[in-house]
């Protein structure tokens, strides 16, 4: 059995994440929530909380994730108080703060092991080993243009198509990146297209990797989606049918002959290596591979960056950061 290790899932935004949290949470070990926002933020925050050995201070902490609506805490479901001095009683470490609201849900749940779904940690998976060495990360990876044609569709997403295509491919290379540097059994990669056409194999292969056993319920996460998807994310509702494979390739329809060229050209050898088709549409415009390259640039940038802070805020740390529940 997979015991109580942290499951994380992954991916660049709408690659079908909230359907896999679903499908896991459909498992009567596994509880995953919607899309939580405190774990990281805490994480960077965490030479500010002062030493968590200090009752106070991880009183502070505890108030900070409960109290803050930003957090989304309030879409867990918990009570307050009761997670507020679990984090106070427990071990001094960000990790275990940051477990002790995931294992409450699970015990909502009556399960045994907790997850977490967000597409974004996909730039953080040394950060979530930091906290959970043993936790096992998936990441479900997507048509890039289907990815880039959804993103573009969402009203949540106020960037361009150049951003779009950035998320995309520092998805896939974050992956890539854990895949040579985590040890066997802690990261897995699966395909949205594999998944939503044969739903119960590819659980099946899922769970061996987790070390649970199948259950079909997990196959069926339409059965749950009204009751584990918050009203206003409306832009969820396909997950209240039946898994269908009919989303995938729809970029053909979606996007313009341009976008698809400046796709292709940008994502063509991660295309090629994931297993999908190009259609090689010809070149695109001069002026949007231009932009396409500004905006990879910064986000290479912003990359650097992030590895940087992180770099003094380790040396900075007052603490172990590992849980020790």
């Amino acid at each position: 059995m997979g015991a109580d290790r942290p499951i994380f899932v992954l991916g660049c935004p709408r690659s079908g994440t909230t359907l896999l949290q679903l499908m896991l949470h459909a498992h009567p070990r596994i509880a995953i929530p919607p899309e939580t926002r405190f774990v990281i933020t805490t994480y960077e925050a965490r030479n500010s909380l002062g030493d968590l050995r200090e009752e106070k201070n991880r009183r502070a902490l505890a108030d900070s994730i409960v109290g803050d609506r930003s957090t989304l805490f309030y879409d867990l479901g918990l009570d307050e108080d009761e997670i507020r001095d679990e984090i106070v009683a427990g071990p001094p470490t960000l990790g275990s703060a940051v477990g002790a609201v995931f294992r409450g849900y699970g015990r909502r749940f009556g399960k045994p092991r907790w997850g977490d779904k967000r597409p974004g940690y996909y730039q953080y998976i040394p950060a979530l080993m930091r906290m959970f060495p043993d936790a096992q990360i998936v990441n479900l990876i997507r048509d890039g243009r289907d990815c880039v044609a959804s993103l573009l569709s969402m009203p949540w997403f106020k960037q361009d198509i150049h951003a779009a295509i950035c998320s995309w491919t520092e998805a896939i290379d974050s992956g890539r990146q854990a895949a040579r540097r985590l040890p066997a059994g802690a990261y897995v990669e699966l395909r949205y297209e594999d998944l939503v056409a044969d739903p119960a194999a590819r659980l099946r292969d899922l769970c061996d990797f987790l070390g649970e056993e199948y259950d079909p319920a997990m196959a069926e996460p339409h059965k749950i989606a009204a009751s584990m998807i918050p009203d206003r994310k409306t832009w969820h509702a396909d997950t209240q049918r039946q898994v269908s494979a009919s989303p995938a390739g729809t970029w053909r329809d979606r996007l313009e002959p341009w976008q698809i060229s400046l796709c292709e050209t940008a994502m063509a050898g991660r295309l090629s290596s994931l297993g999908y088709e190009l259609s090689h549409p010809g070149r695109p415009p001069a002026g949007q591979f231009v932009s396409y390259a500004r905006s990879a640039a910064l986000h290479r940038g912003a990359a650097y960056k992030r590895h940087l802070r992180e770099r003094r805020q380790r040396l900075a740390e007052t603490g172990p950061v590992e849980s020790m529940l």
